[in-house]
Parts: structure tokens; sequence; C-alpha cells
């Protein structure tokens, strides 16, 4: 009687009819940020000033609040805009900004009904209030992009002020942010 060659159930690395599993995933692979599952969420929000003029000695001021028993926390994603002279860019834990406008957030899923909990505000002047400086950063004339990706957490009952400035030019804040 001939000897079978492959006599074990399984096969082993050495025998004549050794196979791997096949992973199925195929190339290119894709990756996707927090930012983006947050905007496929419809939790994806983006606020701007657009291209504002600061008079001389002010500052270009937005603002978002989380109020109290929102249900929600604000996770900021980044921080981009631009300017056209040198300028200070400045990030803070509270303050207030009087009068102005309120511009209302863009949920970045168009289309989507989903709003933001946050109350906005935007003006020029000073910084009011108590706050504190989490960051400032010299900028030169031209645009800016500060990733966060969400280092930033406003809870409810916090409030996030940033600063453009200070006068003579024209500038706009950008600020991205998903909540949940």
């Amino acid at each position: 009687m001939d000897e079978i060659t492959n006599y074990n159930v399984f096969n082993q690395s050495n025998g004549p009819l050794f196979t791997q599993l096949t992973n199925t995933f195929s190339a290119p692979g894709i990756e996707a940020s927090p930012d983006s599952g947050a905007a496929a969420a419809g939790s994806f929000f983006a606020l701007t000033t657009n291209n504002s003029s600061i008079p001389s000695n002010q500052n270009l001021l937005l603002q978002v609040v989380n109020a109290v028993g929102s249900g929600r926390t604000l996770r900021i994603s980044s921080l981009t805009g631009g300017t056209t002279a040198v300028a200070t860019l400045v990030i803070y834990s509270g303050g207030t900004v009087t009068a102005g406008s309120t511009p209302v957030p863009v949920n970045t899923l168009l289309g989507n009904t989903n709003t933001s909990v946050v109350t906005t505000r935007q003006n020029t002047g000073t910084l009011g209030g108590t706050f504190t400086s989490i960051a400032s950063i010299p900028l030169t004339a031209g645009m800016y992009s500060l990733d966060l990706n969400g280092s930033i957490i406003v809870p409810p009952g916090q409030t996030l002020s940033i600063s453009v400035g200070t006068g003579n030019q024209t500038a706009a804040i950008n600020l991205f942010w998903w909540e949940f």
C-alpha cells in the first residue's frame, strides 16, 4: 500500500497543501477623521465671520456659548481664516462680546436639519467680562489654519471666544466643531 504524503486532517505550514487565510481588504485603504464621522452623523458645524473690516485699535471677535443644560458638548476641530496685516489670534475661555450680530452655525451635512446648541455673537471691539487666555498666536498677513482635533472641549455652561486684531485690517475667523 502506498503511503499518503498528506495524512493530516489539518495541513501544516511544512505540508504541500499549506494555505494561508486571505485578507479580503483591498487597497487603497480609506481612513476617516472624527470630523468626517461627525459630519456624516449631522453633528459637525461651521461658523464664520466672513471677511470683516476691523477699525483702528479694535479686534474681530467671535464667540460661541454652550448653555447650561444644552445636553451636548462641543469639541473644537479647527480654526482657520486670514488677515490682511500682522495680527494676533487669541483663543479664550469665557469673556463677553457685547452687541454685534448673531451668526448662525451651518451644519456641514448640507441639507441636514440638525441645528447647533450654541448661541453666537460677532462684533469688533475688545473682549469684556471674565476670561482666560488659552492660546495666543502671532499672525503674519495671509491665511492661517489651526488644527485642534477636538483638543478644546466646551461643555454645557462654558463659553469660547476668539479674537483677531488689532485694527486697520480685514480679517476672517472660521470655527469648526462637532457636538455630541
